[in-house]
């Protein structure tokens, strides 16, 4: 075959790659087109929203391909594309656009009262919790006089405004009082108490595990005790941090905790008591705590315990800013193998933990919980009784 016929073939094979190459473009081109739907009147969401395309959708005259979730992370204007067949059952490429607001007003934590002690040295404004969602620093004010070196009730209102003038306000009472001098005679209060053998009797069955959670405040304990008293595991505080900024602090009863417990066969989570205000901070814990319980068999979740809201005024964090704190926190043990939860009360789970996702260790002391979101475990009360620990400890029930 002359060099002229192989030209000639070369160049007929290109031509037809080229053919069948723009054939099968244009035959999957995805083209704009936004005649195909109408979108709903009002294209504004809350920020930190979890939407999807299909929820601004009013008619479509065919059907959404990639439902895609929608960033609603940052204030502003969201550009949004999406695939959708047709009537003809054709892939048309729509576009439209979200605008992302700040929409809630900030959460003063306040009921209608509050009580110091005279000469207490207490910035009230620094004391109580006024977050927002998305400003780290919201303005928050009290409105009004008082002195708290002087006895009396004072009428005041607290304010807070958000970066977006998102406006909420508390009218409270603040009561300066004087304490009170104790003479002998003792309290008439009655000591109240749990009972682990009757908890065990109203809650365990098949679907359940009963146990408690421990730190140095339950002394040396007897595990031994504990295990023949019904108890099938323990949650044990590893350490805590000193204060914002702290550093962290081993359980002095940690070690002696988890070799016992473990040797009379309990299973074991592990709790860490976080001033955390920042991820860089969260993953220092978490990798801290790594280090103190590699050696050991956890087989429970690991907790994120923070309780700090009486300082969390001064870290600038936003509430979702917390959560994602948290998150860090998790997601740096889950890396290493380990499950983890987050431990909170009924109220700040559901006013500043709304942005979790994980597993929750909820804390409310009742006879029956009206929580109404999933949780894997429940600490009912701080007054248990169980033969090997003397005085009071957290008795939890795990649902499986």
């Amino acid at each position: 075959m002359n060099k002229k016929k192989i030209i000639i073939i070369v160049s007929i094979v290109i031509a037809v790659i080229l053919i069948i190459s723009l054939i099968i473009y244009f035959n999957n081109r995805v083209v704009l087109d936004n005649s195909g739907f109408t979108l709903k009147d009002d294209l504004t969401v809350n920020v930190y929203s979890d939407v999807k395309v299909k929820d601004f959708i009013k008619d479509i005259d065919g059907k959404v391909v990639d439902n895609k979730r929608i960033n609603t992370d940052e204030l502003g204007t969201v550009d949004v594309e999406f695939i959708y067949l047709n009537k003809d059952n054709k892939k048309r490429k729509g576009t439209f656009e979200v605008i992302v607001k700040d929409l809630e007003e900030p959460l003063i934590w306040l009921s209608n009262s509050y009580s110091v002690r005279v000469g207490d040295d207490v910035n009230l404004e620094d004391e109580i919790l006024c977050a927002d969602n998305y400003d780290s620093n919201p303005s928050c004010k009290i409105k009004g006089d008082y002195d708290l070196n002087t006895a009396g009730d004072y009428s005041l209102v607290y304010e807070a405004e958000d970066s977006s003038g998102n406006k909420e306000s508390v009218d409270f009472t603040l009561h300066v009082y004087e304490p009170k001098s104790v003479t002998g005679g003792g309290s008439s209060e009655e000591v109240t108490s749990t009972d682990f053998n009757a908890v065990l009797e109203e809650h365990k069955n098949k679907d359940t595990l009963v146990g408690i959670d421990v730190s140095k405040w339950q002394g040396a304990i007897d595990f031994s005790k504990v295990k023949e008293a019904g108890a099938e595991f323990v949650i044990i505080r590893v350490g805590h941090q000193n204060g914002v900024g702290g550093e962290y602090v081993l359980d002095p009863y940690f070690k002696r905790n988890i070799k016992e417990a473990l040797e009379n066969k309990l299973k074991v989570g592990i709790y860490f008591y976080s001033y955390a205000d920042n991820k860089k901070e969260a993953r220092k814990q978490a990798e801290w705590i790594i280090k103190q319980i590699k050696d050991y068999d956890i087989t429970l979740p690991i907790a994120f315990d923070f309780e700090a809201f009486t300082s969390f005024n001064s870290m600038n964090l936003s509430l979702y800013d917390l959560n994602e704190v948290a998150e860090t926190y998790f997601s740096t043990l889950e890396a290493k193998g380990y499950d983890t939860m987050l431990y909170g009360s009924k109220n700040y789970l559901n006013a500043i933990w709304k942005y979790n996702t994980n597993k929750v260790w909820l804390a409310h002391y009742t006879d029956k919980t009206d929580y109404d979101k999933d949780y894997m475990m429940w600490q009912l009360c701080q007054d248990g009784v169980i033969d090997g620990i003397n005085g009071f400890v957290d008795i939890d029930i795990l649902y499986k």
